[in-house]
């Protein structure tokens, strides 16, 4: 299988600026040209490796992994270092966690100032008077 930079994309899910950025961040290996690098040179080819890659990248993205975390999980997976793994792992459960709990906590409180705005239609909505400064 031989892509395109477009195509890539296309099978990732992703644009082609993406592409690039995660080739800047060297998460993606940036392909010789076909014809040289030279002026003229030919287009850059990726393969099956290199979907795969943007996958896996994707996927751990959705997982809530940094790009930075998904760097050293791509070294890791050449080394199988699986204690490493599941370290980072246990931290992005963690930050999850946090997050859960942050986000309980305001779904808990907009839903307070629900109530209480449902309460009366007197004064100012209480929602509203939360979110002003």
């Amino acid at each position: 299988m031989q892509l395109t930079i477009g195509k890539l994309a296309a099978a990732g899910g992703v644009g082609v600026e993406t592409i690039r950025y995660y080739q800047r961040r060297g998460l993606i290996d940036m392909p010789t040209r076909s014809g040289g690098d030279g002026v003229g040179g030919g287009i850059r080819r990726y393969d099956a490796d290199d979907v795969r890659r943007l996958k896996f990248i994707r996927s751990a993205q959705a997982a809530g992994f940094t790009l930075d975390e998904i760097a050293d999980l791509l070294e890791l997976e050449a080394s199988d270092d699986r204690v490493r793994v599941r370290a980072l792992a246990r931290q992005r459960i963690d930050a999850l966690d946090e997050k859960i709990a942050q986000m309980t906590e305001t779904r808990a409180a907009l839903a307070r100032l629900a109530d209480q705005c449902a309460a009366s239609d007197k004064g100012p909505c209480p929602i509203l008077a939360a979110f002003d400064p």
